[in-house]
């Protein structure tokens, strides 16, 4: 990553489709998403109504984070993706879109989100509270 580089955050409804999928894969989570379906890459950004990118403020603007959620605007908001390269990892970016997601939503609305394992302690960390009574049905395909 960049020195120096200052990181800017956004609302990018028509996010382009291939910087999604690189987002996805150099963050680890393209290893539990459908990378290599389009389409299915399509469905799942044009059905979310929040989607917040985290881009370095140097020449090109590089993606280096996203997330992608479905809100009512207010009561809740469920994250579907955080996603943060591997080489912006650690350096706040993650906890800025959460920001971000915060800051757009308002006091009024309620994040929630189920994370993957190894993402745990910086969801804690942040201070979002864990929640043990979420269940799920698992998808066919």
């Amino acid at each position: 990553m960049a020195e120096n580089a200052h990181v800017l955050y956004n609302s990018e409804p028509a996010l382009d489709i291939a910087e999604f999928r690189r987002v996805l894969v150099e963050s680890g989570l393209g290893e539990t998403r459908p990378v290599d379906d389009e389409a299915r890459l399509r469905a799942m950004l044009s059905g979310a109504n929040l989607v917040l990118t985290a881009r370095l403020d140097i020449e090109g603007k590089p993606l280096v984070g996203v997330i992608r959620g479905i809100t009512d605007f207010s009561w809740v908001c469920y994250i579907s993706e955080l996603a943060v390269s591997r080489s912006a990892q650690g350096l706040g970016i993650g906890k800025g879109l959460m920001d971000e997601a915060r800051r757009q939503l308002g006091p009024s609305v309620a994040i929630s989100l189920i994370s993957m394992p190894d993402a745990v302690g910086f969801y804690e960390r942040i201070g979002m509270k864990r929640m043990a009574d979420a269940f799920w049905f698992d998808r066919k395909g």
